[in-house]
């Protein structure tokens, strides 16, 4: 973000390193971590009476763990092969932010290239596992929800679903088309453009989409409205 504000380009190999594991470390247990909330609602609202056994305060500690264990080795796998390829085409990316994608171009390695390549497949493999298990979980929810009889239940649900579905949809459709866009679209502005919109937007909005239950954040956010209009 810094860099794209102050349109700077200059990063050491171990700061770029670093940002490569951090991001990918923090996508990674993100989604991790997404699908595991998934899990947490269809417990929940299919299972509400196994809900103590199924999710209790040990299971989220270690499904937890388990989310940002894998997301740290995730990191440290694909930051230590990626970094591992000779560059010879420059040290100059076209991009904010050392974004993987970027970094290949510079490979002069075929055989390393291809073994990223086979990293980064496997990679996005974990991720559609990861996306099938959300869409079935919530296809379950779904039929679950619109047997019961109460509006008031089928409201209570869905209030509890919108907002981890639209961190869902966020993130997934902002990557989506960040890296699966047709070649024939492409432009060095449109590319920081979407990179912006798949690495800054979903976590910036992630705290206001998940507050939109709290009474307190809505009564506060009233309260300032208030004293804005009568201030003006």
């Amino acid at each position: 973000m810094a860099n794209a504000l102050w349109d700077t380009r200059a990063i050491s190999y171990q700061g770029c390193a670093a940002q490569v594991f951090l991001f990918v470390c923090f996508v990674g247990a993100e989604f991790y971590v997404l699908t595991i909330m998934s899990y947490d609602r269809y417990v929940a609202i299919c299972k509400p009476l196994h809900y103590g056994s199924l999710v209790g305060s040990r299971a989220c500690a270690q499904m937890a763990a388990a989310a940002w264990g894998s997301g740290f080795l995730h990191a440290v796998l694909h930051t230590a092969n990626l970094f591992s390829l000779p560059l010879c085409h420059g040290n100059a990316l076209d991009q904010f932010f050392c974004e993987v994608p970027q970094i290949l171009k510079l490979s002069c390695s075929d055989s390393d290239y291809f073994r990223e390549v086979g990293f980064i497949a496997f990679s996005f493999c974990l991720g559609v596992v990861c996306f099938v298990f959300i869409v079935l979980s919530y296809i379950q929810i779904l039929r679950v929800v619109l047997r019961m009889p109460s509006e008031h239940g089928r409201h209570k649900a869905f209030s509890t679903c919108l907002p981890h579905l639209a961190v869902v949809s966020l993130s997934i459709s902002t990557a989506t088309f960040a890296h699966l866009k047709p070649p024939f679209i492409y432009s060095a502005h449109l590319e920081l453009v979407v990179s912006v919109l798949y690495s800054v937007v979903p976590p910036a909005v992630n705290p206001l989409i998940y507050s939109i239950k709290n009474q307190e954040l809505k009564h506060a956010l009233k309260k300032l409205f208030q004293l804005s209009s009568r201030s003006s």
